[in-house]
């Protein structure tokens, strides 16, 4: 009930551009365009690089408004933002080059920080993703496979080496996920990548699952070798 207002409320409603605020729209072109312009989708690297990390392409580079429309569509409830923001995944996604069917997973959130802000924000983007990949041509699914097994500590200010002693053995793939994982590639994707770690645990997880992964695709990437985490990006 909670997101369907949302959506209403939306449609209803005058709002800010949630890049630049720029005044009675949802995301302008400009911003619009950070988000998997032709000159913005890369392949991005943390530094240091966790072993295990597939490939991973970004879509935008993380900065003030792509940072600010991430963060209206998963903290405040900016559900509009989903269709954009998969968009983008699906720039990312393509750029990997994957030929014929492709898995889109989710990197998962903590159970307690989907119920504390009304939805699962990386969910969503995914099968916006997956969507926009079918139109193109592209088979394309997007599957929960993976959970959260245990509780972590929250990851932002922890360095490469803290973020994957708090990972270790915390992510599982779901029952029945086994045979699914291993019927087609398989793209992980996330909101945002800082050391690379979530990505290099989960594709860890998908691997033993007997899952083959491709990628990994993201909205957003470091402008250098190293994005610092944003606390209320939290996981």
């Amino acid at each position: 009930m909670r997101g369907w207002w949302r959506e209403i409320a939306g449609l209803v409603l005058p709002v800010d551009c949630a890049g630049c605020g720029r005044p009675r729209t949802d995301l302008c072109e400009r911003c619009r365009g950070l988000l998997g312009g032709a000159s913005s989708v890369r392949r991005v690297r943390p530094s240091p690089e966790p072993a295990g990390l597939p490939p991973v392409y970004a879509a935008g580079r993380y900065g003030d408004e792509v940072r600010a429309v991430l963060l209206a569509h998963k903290e405040r409830g900016a559900l509009g933002l989903a269709r954009p923001l998969g968009d983008a995944l699906a720039a990312a996604v393509g750029a990997l080059g994957v030929a014929g069917t492709v898995l889109l997973v989710p990197v998962p959130s903590a159970r307690r920080a989907v119920a504390r802000r009304g939805h699962d924000a990386t969910a969503r983007m995914a099968r916006a993703a997956a969507a926009v990949l079918r139109r193109q041509g592209t088979p394309a699914r997007a599957v929960t496979a993976l959970r959260r097994r245990r509780l972590v500590a929250d990851q932002a200010g922890l360095d490469a080496a803290g973020r994957l002693a708090n990972l270790s053995g915390a992510l599982e793939a779901v029952g029945g996920a086994t045979a699914l994982l291993a019927a087609a590639p398989v793209v992980l994707v996330d909101d945002l990548m800082t050391t690379g770690t979530s990505l290099s645990v989960a594709a860890s997880v998908v691997t033993v699952a007997g899952g083959r992964v491709a990628g990994a695709a993201v909205v957003a990437g470091p402008d250098g070798p190293e994005v610092h985490s944003d606390a209320r990006l939290r996981r």
